[in-house]
Parts: structure tokens; sequence; C-alpha cells
């Protein structure tokens, strides 16, 4: 056995209920005393509850998916104008991003509060939309100092957006297995995302009010995220950030449509991969476990309901040929990535 791993340095704060009383702690011991919060509209009054005692100088709402550069532009200029020392996002992954992009250019620190299970907030990868051309990064600048977990901000998130988005960080879990840097460490925390989405999401959709599976699935999501920082963007990955730059596409029903087809067109060439991501849904194989959780869910299942052109299809296989990374366990062609996107677009299983 012979790896290169690497960690990322970030402090973790897990507990139900305990949101403004981490924030706060938080601001604190970065001697903060001119935060920009960013949030979406809809996340306001959360926000505002959650940053109640901490030195708030802008709130900062222009949220959109995919981080736009002008909307990205606007934000720095807030955060200059308002002679910000930090950041505090709340809410999903477009507010975690937005936050990115202003670290990226200032080197502020960033404090995450999720309120979704996008995992962005345990990476150091940046991503800006420009011409519907998303390009996406690293670097560490952009990774949060400190993620605030509170499961209790989750309970407002509908059953149907909690599945679009435990799937997007099941996603993060099965790219890992295949995705450039990985390594045993990375699989073994991305086996346990697994199993604890496994456990979670169902749990969520059975009882959405319930603290125990949305606390498993905000596990499994940071599980599943800290797998994919290190581990690298896989095939998976690559499809789905062409797509959303290109059509505009809701991110996290993105990934729960394209995952299955990845996994399938993946499988069969990677089998201790497969062996492992079938173990961790305690099924016959890996397809089938998640087919299982998918119908179980009643997971999105076709591009086609979410806005993406059947025109699009040939334009999209392109650009992602010339994404795909190294090593990917499938050799890809443009005829079975058209293939595996059209039955995508299609909704075929």
């Amino acid at each position: 056995m012979r790896f290169d791993h690497d960690t990322l340095a970030q402090r973790v704060r897990f507990g139900s209920g305990l949101a403004a009383a981490n924030l706060a702690a938080e601001a604190e011991a970065l001697g903060a005393a001119r935060l920009m919060v960013i949030s979406s509209p809809s996340s306001r009054a959360v926000a505002t509850r959650i940053a109640a005692d901490v030195p708030v100088a802008h709130w900062h709402d222009e949220v959109v998916m995919h981080v736009p550069v002008e909307v990205a532009s606007r934000a720095r200029a807030a955060a200059a104008a308002h002679e910000v020392d930090a950041l505090v996002s709340v809410g999903g992954g477009s507010a975690t991003g937005l936050a990115k992009a202003v670290a990226l250019t200032t080197g502020l620190p960033i404090v995450a509060v999720p309120t979704t299970y996008a995992g962005s907030e345990a990476t150091s990868v940046w991503g800006l939309t420009e011409n519907a051309r998303k390009t996406t990064g690293t670097d560490p600048r952009v990774l949060p100092r400190t993620i605030v977990y509170d499961a209790a901000l989750t309970v407002g998130l509908p059953v149907e957006l909690s599945v679009a988005s435990g799937l997007n960080a099941l996603a993060h879990c099965v790219d890992t297995m295949w995705a450039p840097r990985t390594d045993p460490i990375n699989q073994a925390l991305a086996a346990e995302g697994i199993r604890a989405l496994h456990i979670g999401l169902p749990a969520v959709t059975a009882d959405p009010a319930g603290l125990d599976g949305r606390e498993h699935a905000l596990y499994g999501a940071h599980l599943a995220a800290v797998a994919f920082a290190s581990a690298g963007s896989g095939l998976h990955h690559k499809i789905c950030h062409v797509l959303g730059g290109m059509f505009d596409l809701p991110h996290a029903q993105t990934h729960a449509v394209v995952l299955p087809h990845v996994l399938a067109f993946n499988a069969p060439s990677a089998p201790s991969a497969e062996r492992r991501i079938a173990a961790a849904f305690d099924a016959p194989s890996a397809v089938d476990g998640l087919a299982q959780l998918r119908a179980q869910l009643d997971a999105p299942r076709a591009l086609r309901d979410y806005g993406m052109p059947a025109a699009g299809i040939d334009a999209a296989a392109a650009a992602v040929l010339a994404a795909v990374p190294a090593g990917n366990p499938t050799p890809v062609t443009l005829e079975n990535l058209t293939t595996l996107l059209r039955a995508a677009w299609e909704g075929t299983p």
C-alpha cells in the first residue's frame, strides 16, 4: 500500500440547536469585528437569528446559482466598501460559493453555516460562471476556517430538496472512489458517508421534522465533502459542472439525476470500488443499492424535467469530453458519453 494523502485544516462544530452560540464563539476566536453575512433572501430569517450576537457590518443577499462573475464582483465590492474582516455564509452551496468567490480575491476568512447537504463548505474548490461556462479551481484561501453544523437548521428544507441535496452528497462519495487523487483514506470516508446517507435520507423523508435523520444526513454530507476535497473531481462532477454552467440547471437536482448513470458507466471497470459502494448500501451491487435508495426517496429522474434542451446533448458531450479526468475507470468516448447524457436527459433507468 502506497499513497500520498492531504487533509485540509478546518474546525468543525457540530451540534443541533447550537448554531448561534457556535457562530459567536468562532467570531470571537477570529477577532472579527465587522462581519459580512451572505445569505439568500429565503435564508435571511435564519441568518438574522443565528447572527444576532455577532457584529454584522453588512448583510448581503444577492446569491445566485453557479456564482456568475458579475455577482461575485458586486459582493467583493460590498466587502471592500463595508471594510469587513470576515465572512459568514448561511444557506446552501450558492451562498458558500459566493463567500468563496470573495475570499478568493480578498483572503477574508469564512465561517460557513450550511442549511443543506451541499458539502461545498468542506472543500477548497471554487466555481464561477461566465458566458454559460463554469470554471472551477482549488485555492486554500477559499476553504472556510470553520463549519458550524446544526441539523435543526435543515428542518425547514423541504423533503424534495433534502433528497436532491443528499444525493448530491452521495455523488461526492461515489465520485471519490475513482477520482484522480483517491486513496484508501478517502475511500473509507466515502464509504462511511454512503452508509450515513443511506440511513439519514430515508429517515428525513419519513419524518421531515425529526433530527436523527437530518443529523445522519449532515454527518454523511460532511464526510462526503472531506473525501471529495482530497480525492478531487471525477467524471460525475465534470459532467455536472458542464451541464450547470451551460444550461443553468439546478445544482443538486442535476447531480441527483446524473449519479446513477455515471455509477452504471464506471462500476463494471472498477470492481474494488464497486464492492465498497455495494457494502456501504448493504446491497448485492452498487447499482442495485443506489437504485433501491432512489426508489425509496422518489429521486429526481430526468434532466429534461429541469430545463435541459434535447438539442444541447451533443454540445454538452463535446464539452465534457474535453474535461474528462485522467484515469477514469471506463474509457470515455464522444459516443458513450452522448449515450450517457441522453439516458440522463430521458430519465432512462
